[in-house]
């Protein structure tokens, strides 16, 4: 209720789920034929697309990998351009289609 007071927008626990899954499956074959392979990325590369689809940002990719922000912001560059995506969603979501993290 006080989501909702706020003005927010509020989803029962099913109904989010269903939001996800169908958010997830729109387009599979579409992405799939598309998509460059995961296998495009460098070892580094994987590392930052694994805790960026955590939801970290670049800064804490930073931290954790030992690296200035500005090369982690390069790497995530370099990552949206090889695997063409357009957003940190997008990101998000290969990263779950392809089962490198879990919704």
């Amino acid at each position: 209720m006080e989501t909702i007071a706020q003005g927010k927008p509020f989803f029962t626990s099913r109904v989010a789920e269903t939001v996800l899954k169908r958010y997830l499956a729109q387009d599979v074959a579409e992405d799939k034929a598309e998509a460059p392979s995961y296998d495009a990325l460098t070892p580094r590369e994987r590392e930052v697309m694994q805790l960026l689809a955590e939801g970290k940002s670049n800064k804490e990719v930073a931290s954790i990998l030992g690296i200035s922000t500005r090369t982690a912001h390069t790497h995530h560059a370099e990552i949206m351009r090889k695997l063409k995506l357009k957003s940190l969603s997008d990101l998000i979501r290969y990263a779950m289609r392809n089962g490198l993290i879990r919704p």
